[in-house]
């Protein structure tokens, strides 16, 4: 089976700063596109940021020039550093990955647990 664990979330003023981590485990051959979504208090949950296998990003216009989204493959981890970091970008932040287990012909797409972001003087 996979995992993905989060960390790093917590509580931060407006134009500071958070970096997100997610670790995938498990019986992995490949990792696709790993992301972050991010669901709000009553609203849906949204793709922030992705990121390919060979680094193509992409980002909603909300976060561009303030997020960024990295991976370093060997170690099956996904990185989002936040900076300046705004009250709306308060949200529960999923990982996301789309992971090719070994013995199996066609990925699947898993979910981290979430970590709190919360933005607040």
């Amino acid at each position: 089976q996979v995992q993905l664990v989060e960390s790093g979330g917590g509580l931060v003023q407006p134009g500071g700063s958070l970096r997100l981590s997610c670790a995938a485990s498990g019986r992995i051959s490949s990792i696709n596109v790993m992301g972050w979504y991010r669901q709000a208090p009553g609203k849906q949950r949204e793709l922030v940021a992705s990121i390919t296998r060979v680094g193509t990003t992409n980002y909603i216009d909300s976060v561009k020039g303030r997020f960024t989204i990295s991976r370093d493959n060997a170690k099956n981890t996904v990185y989002l550093q936040m900076n300046s970091l705004k009250p709306e970008d308060t949200a529960v932040y999923y990982c996301n990955a789309d992971v090719l287990a070994y013995g199996r012909i066609f990925s699947n797409n898993y979910w981290g647990q979430g970590t709190q972001v919360t933005v607040s003087s």
